[in-house]
């Protein structure tokens, strides 16, 4: 049950919510300008069915336990909307196994890669997801026999980034 201790800043928030800005400028934050302050819906809960689907997530475990999780999302080409998507997988991802998240980006590309690559403000202070990306750059080129038989699926991977170049035609 909330104590008056708890609710005391709440209602003199809900009297003039412009104070939540008065107070984020007085601890440094830059508060954009703006020219209304309201109060929003406090309730999260997601009545509008709307999928989130990362393309692979995987659960990093010691002792059955997660110690980090890695969503993995492959990008053929940029797309603004991931921008937005990215951290929702994330923040449920780390509600959800309770333990660090990772974002992974793949491109075949560098234009893709550099372009997701691109950190993506959060708004909260120091708040910025900078995802980590594997573009054509960051892929060996596989061209030992031995170790593309007991790496078939990195193997696999570099002949798929790699292939179109001279240099990579030896992967196939």
């Amino acid at each position: 049950m909330p104590t008056q201790e708890h609710e005391y800043l709440i209602e003199l928030v809900r009297n003039r919510p412009s104070l939540v800005a008065t107070l984020l400028a007085g601890t440094g934050v830059c508060v954009p300008t703006f020219d209304e302050a309201r109060l929003g819906n406090t309730d999260f809960t997601d009545c509008t069915p709307t999928e989130y689907r990362a393309d692979s997530v995987v659960l990093l475990c010691k002792e059955g336990t997660p110690v980090s999780a890695v969503v993995l999302e492959v990008q053929r080409e940029p797309d603004t909307r991931k921008r937005w998507s990215w951290p929702v997988y994330l923040s449920t991802l780390r509600a959800r196994t309770k333990c660090p998240v990772l974002l992974l980006v793949f491109c075949e590309d560098s234009r893709t890669a550099r372009r997701c690559a691109e950190p993506i403000e959060m708004g909260h202070p120091r708040w910025v997801l900078h995802p980590i990306v594997i573009g054509p750059d960051g892929i060996p080129s596989v061209i030992d026999l031995g170790w593309a038989v007991d790496q078939p699926e990195l193997a696999t991977v570099s002949a798929i980034v790699h292939g179109q170049s001279e240099a990579g035609l030896r992967n196939i």
